[in-house]
């Protein structure tokens, strides 16, 4: 069980890891926290999926449970100094099913918090916002669900802030690739070892390593000869393209009001986001795919490049053409006259069911995970951490220590699913353009 005088080492420095160390140096100032990630917590450019211009910060779930937890986060987004400048409530524009209204709307009734959510016709959601999306792809469309309360976050300067923070705090910050994890000779992990064969050595060690997860645990298995340290199904690391377009003086005028934009009826979840203070429209492609390559002799699973920089910006005209043809169902025509200026590639990592897993490893003592935001974990940043840290003293609650267990039945995967394989979505050899 952790206390004031445990020693934490954090492998991964994005939303999970720094929420972590936040929460732990604030309920143990005097504890020694370490986090360790492959890159500077200020670098230009980053791996981690929280490493982006922006991300949505919404509690427009079916789920109850993330639609609470949405709702807690989206409170301290809204009034904690540290966090509040970097939410922009723009509200949410969401094209959807009834079924999904309906229960989305039940949450909120059920938790008191309806006030700036409607849901909307067709014909009389096309109207709002000035028509911004009027010549959106509605088929099958059955209502618009608004949430005024829904927006964004500026998602790299806000990492950065909070990173900064925990280090004026007495968080350490280690910036090398862990290799592998140390195991003691009864098989408890007691730290990790750095790609400089750099040993750090703590009572607990907490994998927040998103993508990277299966490898390292892969990697640290065959080392220690512990086979059931392997991820297994239980983590599959898988990717989606996003893309940048810069708008000119008038769109930028047109845009200035623009919610967040969601479809998610007829293909798998897309979305649009409202302008960056740059000055650019965001928005994601619908392939999801993954990367199975032959980590060890005999071992496949998918993960990221070996790329330092996991290849994210070197985008294939496959992927270019996935995230123009997603601008062309929220904007029409409109959307073949810009000119996307910025790709990238976002790896995560995700469990069938899109659960996080925040758990005990049960091979190894010492040894716990938070990770698997599934694409959907960067709005609890601000109180991940805090149910981090619960797991780490054995008292989260019931309901969420089986739902992010490492060991539980998980369903076939849901329709957000990494299906498509990187190398049918790449340029043939030669071709490839930055």
């Amino acid at each position: 069980m952790a206390s004031a005088h445990s020693s934490f080492i954090i492998v991964g420095a994005g939303v999970f890891g720094v929420s972590t160390a936040y929460h732990l140096i604030k309920q143990y100032p005097k504890a020694s926290v370490t986090i360790v990630d492959r890159d500077n917590y200020d670098a230009d450019h980053r791996v981690a999926a929280s490493w982006d211009w922006n991300k949505v910060m919404r509690a427009d779930y079916q789920d109850p449970v993330y639609c609470e937890l949405a709702l807690e986060a989206q409170d301290v987004f809204t009034s904690d100094p540290l966090w509040k400048p970097f939410f922009h409530q723009t509200g949410l524009y969401w094209m959807c099913g009834r079924d999904y209204a309906r229960n989305c709307m039940a949450n909120f009734e059920r938790l008191g918090r309806t006030t700036g959510i409607t849901v909307w016709s067709v014909e009389e959601a096309r109207k709002m916002f000035g028509g911004l999306f009027e010549a959106s792809d509605y088929t099958d469309v059955e209502q618009v669900l608004v949430n005024e309360t829904s927006g964004w976050v500026a998602s790299t300067d806000c990492l950065r802030a909070v990173t900064q923070r925990i280090l004026e705090l007495g968080v350490k910050y280690v910036s090398e690739e862990v290799a592998t994890l140390l195991l003691d000779r009864d098989g408890n992990c007691i730290g990790v070892q750095t790609a400089t064969e750099r040993q750090l050595r703590g009572s607990h060690v907490i994998l927040c390593t998103g993508a990277f997860t299966p490898k390292l645990l892969e990697l640290s298995a065959a080392a220690a000869g512990v086979d059931d340290l392997r991820a297994g199904s239980r983590i599959l690391a898988g990717a989606v393209t996003t893309g940048m377009v810069p708008l000119d003086d008038d769109a930028c005028a047109r845009f200035a009001e623009m919610p967040v934009g969601f479809q998610g009826y007829t293909m798998p979840f897309i979305g649009s986001l409202p302008p960056t203070k740059d000055r650019e429209l965001k928005w994601w492609g619908q392939k999801i795919f993954k990367n199975t390559t032959e980590v060890l002799p005999g071992r496949f699973i998918s993960m990221p490049p070996t790329d330092a920089d996991y290849a994210q910006w070197r985008v294939s005209k496959t992927l270019k053409e996935d995230v123009a043809q997603v601008s062309s169902a929220f904007y029409g025509s409109e959307a073949a006259t810009w000119k996307l200026e910025k790709h990238r590639i976002c790896w995560d990592a995700f469990t069938t069911s899109s659960d996080f897993i925040i758990s005990p490893h049960s091979s190894s003592k010492g040894l716990y995970l938070a990770t698997c935001g599934s694409f959907h974990g960067y709005k609890f940043f601000p109180v991940i951490g805090k149910y981090i840290v619960q797991m780490l003293h054995g008292s989260l609650p019931e309901k969420l220590a089986k739902r992010w267990a490492w060991d539980r039945e998980r369903p076939e995967p849901a329709v957000n699913w990494p299906r498509w394989e990187m190398r049918d979505l790449m340029d043939p050899a030669g071709t490839s353009r930055p």
